[in-house]
């Protein structure tokens, strides 16, 4: 929850509207994925973790009656494990196994403290990651709760308002010349034995990790079962999920498109920036396809030129759709979130930025007859991060940002 005294600011909204998304339908989509599973294990190690609790579902009836479905769910991920985004779910399980491969045996362990001493014999080890802001924050937040040095790459132009945040986890953060991909692949050099790369992305020889932390997303999905049953509302029948390299996506699919099973698949949507939309163009080409940078979209934790070799088996079968958005769609998916009492960055409203494009009135009626959108549609909207630039989301949404209830008093960092 967010306290609720916010200063009103001035913003200036563009009058004409962005133009239409690049719409591509995925002819290759299945409805179950081979190689897609469920697992809650990263569930049981999440909840051994200071602060957890399960992350917000919201509703807005508001938006599903402008929209004209049944009902329209937000999973704000706007604090989770006390960071502004859902990447600690993915940084720290995949640290946790990154871990436990290098002890050769798994450990009992209930708290952080049981934890910290029983990696006591890999001292000294570094954890090193690249980073557009989100990743970079958690896995130096793993690395501070664990009393582990951290080393974050960020590429040329990331806001400094993220690069601080990163340092205030007591990390070191070296800017590199290029972007996303190029941050990445000066991370790749660090790997030895006395330091770990934690990457939500693959290489050639670097796989196992990713995949971690593809499963460490999981948690979102089997809280949000749990919290839709709560409501008495059945599971969703379309979901809408920003994309970068792919991670997130590939979770999505793993729960709800598994290999095995029974029952209704939902349609899944991909959302990217027009600018970077390397999946999107991915699926067009039926290969991995790269698009060059320098990104400069305001969605900066989806400007990645390359998918993640690691979640492209899933993404290139369960994504049913790619939209490629304007940013101005990701600017009025903030403040339509902020309005319902949503706190999203610009990489987390994109999912409500490509829905709004998507049901725009000058868009081919197509769109919706092919994906559903109709009364009986259930929409889930993965919003996955807070106001991570807290002066560019003012300026955007016309208010200073809500001070979250559990950061009150509490230190940058702690």
């Amino acid at each position: 929850m967010v306290a609720q005294e916010e200063e009103m600011i001035a913003v200036t909204v563009s009058a004409a509207p962005p133009p239409l998304p690049e719409v591509v339908v995925n002819s290759a989509a299945v409805t179950h994925v081979a190689g897609a599973t469920r697992t809650a294990r990263p569930l049981a190690i999440h909840r051994k973790l200071p602060a957890y609790a399960p992350s917000p579902l919201v509703e807005s009836s508001s938006i599903a009656s402008r929209l004209g479905v049944r009902r329209v769910w937000v999973k704000d991920e706007s604090w989770r494990l006390g960071l502004p985004s859902f990447k600690i779910l993915g940084a720290s399980y995949a640290i946790y196994c990154a871990l436990i491969d290098r002890l050769g045996h798994e450990i009992t362990w209930s708290s952080v403290e049981d934890l910290k001493t029983a990696i006591d014999p890999l001292r000294p080890i570094t954890f090193v990651a690249a980073t557009d802001g989100n990743h970079g924050r958690a896995v130096a937040r793993m690395a501070k709760l664990l009393q582990c040095p951290a080393k974050i790459y960020v590429p040329e132009g990331t806001i400094p308002a993220r690069i601080s945040a990163i340092k205030s986890e007591g990390a070191v953060v070296e800017i590199v010349r290029g972007d996303y991909d190029a941050a990445i692949r000066r991370s790749a050099q660090d790997e030895d034995e006395h330091t770990l790369v934690i990457s939500d992305t693959s290489w050639p020889g670097y796989t196992s990790i990713p995949r971690r932390v593809i499963e460490g997303y999981s948690t979102i999905f089997f809280e949000a079962s749990e919290q839709l049953a709560g409501h008495g509302s059945p599971e969703p029948s379309l979901i809408v999920v920003p994309v970068g390299v792919g991670a997130l996506a590939a979770a999505v699919i793993n729960y709800y498109k598994p290999e095995l099973g029974d029952g209704v698949r939902p349609i899944v949507i991909g959302v990217e920036p027009v600018t970077a939309n390397c999946v999107q163009s991915s699926i067009r080409e039926g290969r991995l396809v790269t698009v060059p940078g320098p990104h400069h979209s305001i969605m900066a934790g989806l400007n990645c030129g390359t998918p993640s070799a690691v979640a492209w088996p899933f993404v290139s079968q369960g994504l049913d759709v790619v939209v490629a958005i304007d940013d101005e769609w990701s600017r009025r998916a903030m403040r339509e979130l902020a309005d319902i009492g949503v706190i999203s960055g610009e990489s987390g409203a994109a999912s409500l930025g490509g829905l709004l494009a998507l049901c725009d009135h000058r868009a081919p009626t197509a769109w919706r007859e092919r994906l559903h959108l109709d009364e009986n549609a259930v929409i889930l909207l993965l919003s996955t991060e807070g106001a991570t630039d807290p002066e560019g989301w003012a300026r955007i949404v016309g208010r200073s940002v809500p001070v979250h209830e559990e950061a009150v008093g509490v230190k940058p960092g702690s």
